[in-house]
């Protein structure tokens, strides 16, 4: 007889791999910040190869894939004899932390009727790349598109948001306002201008329907083994972030009644509880550093999703 879990994970994994293009290297990647950068931030090749065996993926698709990810300046390697060790660059660090504020913390809940707007410096015609690549960094920070040059955010905004840009190198390409509409309606046009809730709201549905039935077989006491842990952990995470980070983090009085992101975030939030000590014990037992065992995740990674979706978080808690 088939183990509850088991048909759940086997449906999980079966629909991963079912994508195309397979995103190997956004897998590992996933395995990188959830798993590894809370235990140091340093994996071999050979743990990686391992831990990724059973999510479907093949040594030769994860060895091209941290090729990859070292070529893109997330990783740098180090040898010793035959073993080569995988480490988080300053910038992988940065990027993954900022990451790790929106994915395993709640929204921002109130909400004081004031916006931050960012205005794009001109640029010539020659800097259209560059341009371009400042739009994707702040549609990754949660900004919504009001106009050609304008972008906006409900709670994002203060110091956290200067450091930010900082960070990022174009805090001398924007001009930081801040305002507040004179009607609600107004706020609300600017959310459906800005973005495509609908399609967010298509995303948090597919992912409850898909983790649904996991969580069931672990509220009727189905106890998951270490590897089952980290592989329905490792799954819950990729395809969580995959849409959160998409998600401007928008307070209630702008979103529809009865959001399905609430409920995604809850579900979440339930069921990496719930697998994150066995699958920490898998990790334990599969992964090692070119220094032997890998260390006891870190006090903020055992706290994660420690916040209710339904407790008001402060409006800069979004990082």
């Amino acid at each position: 007889m088939t183990h509850p879990i088991d048909a759940c994970l086997h449906a999980l994994r079966g629909r991963f791999l079912r994508q195309r293009p397979l995103r190997s290297g956004s897998l590992l990647m996933t395995i990188l910040g959830d798993a590894i950068a809370p235990r140091g931030g340093r994996v071999t090749l050979g743990s990686l190869i391992r831990l990724a065996a059973p999510l479907g993926l093949p040594e030769r698709l994860v060895r091209t894939s941290v090729a990859r990810l070292a070529q893109d300046g997330w990783l740098a390697a180090r040898r010793s004899g035959r073993t080569s060790e995988y480490a988080l660059t300053g910038r992988g660090r940065r990027r993954f932390a900022a990451a790790t504020r929106r994915i395993y913390g709640a929204r921002p809940h109130g909400w004081n009727r004031r916006w931050t707007l960012i205005l794009l410096a001109p640029a010539p015609a020659s800097a259209r790349a560059p341009r371009e690549r400042l739009r994707e960094e702040l549609q990754w920070l949660g900004f919504g598109q009001f106009a050609a040059e304008v972008f906006g955010h409900p709670s994002f905004g203060g110091a956290p948001l200067r450091a930010r840009l900082a960070e990022a190198g174009i805090g001398n390409q924007v001009t930081l306002l801040t305002a507040a509409s004179v009607r609600p309606r107004d706020d609300r046009r600017l959310v459906r201008c800005g973005w495509d809730l609908a399609e967010l709201a298509r995303a948090y549905r597919r992912f409850v329907t898909g983790f649904a039935p996991l969580a069931a077989a672990l509220a009727a006491g189905a106890v998951p083994a270490p590897e089952v842990a980290f592989v329905a952990r490792t799954l819950l995470i990729h395809e969580y972030r995959r849409i959160h980070l998409r998600d401007p983090a928008l307070p209630d009085a702008l979103l529809p009644g009865d959001w399905v992101g609430t409920a995604a975030y809850e579900l979440c939030r339930e069921l990496y509880r719930a697998l994150f000590r066995p699958a920490e014990r898998h990790l334990t037992l599969h992964a090692r550093r070119l220094a032997g065992a890998l260390p006891a995740a870190s006090r903020a990674a055992q706290r994660r999703f420690a916040h209710s979706g339904g407790r008001a978080l402060r409006s800069d808690s979004r990082g």
